[in-house]
């Protein structure tokens, strides 16, 4: 199965991301098993977490051009939020 594309993302409190996809469907999904790889470090700085965009086409998010989770990842592990 293809996952949608995402259509908007929102950094919520204890770096949780609230991910909406192009089908209306949302989940959650949790960052902090992330923070202790070096590639998402910077993650940790709350006002920088909060700075997520949609990256063009909808798949990934992301907060700069070293660090994006894809839309695969947000999909296959995030909680369907009802």
């Amino acid at each position: 199965m293809n996952q949608p594309k995402i259509h908007a993302v929102c950094a919520t409190e204890n770096h949780q991301l609230l991910v909406e996809f192009e089908n209306h469907e949302k989940r959650q999904y949790d960052v902090k098993p992330l923070l202790n790889n070096e590639m998402f470090a910077n993650l940790k700085n709350v006002a920088f977490f909060k700075n997520v965009k949609v990256e063009q086409g909808g798949y990934a998010v992301s907060w700069n051009d070293d660090i994006d989770i894809s839309e695969y990842e947000l999909w296959q592990n995030g909680s369907i939020i009802s």
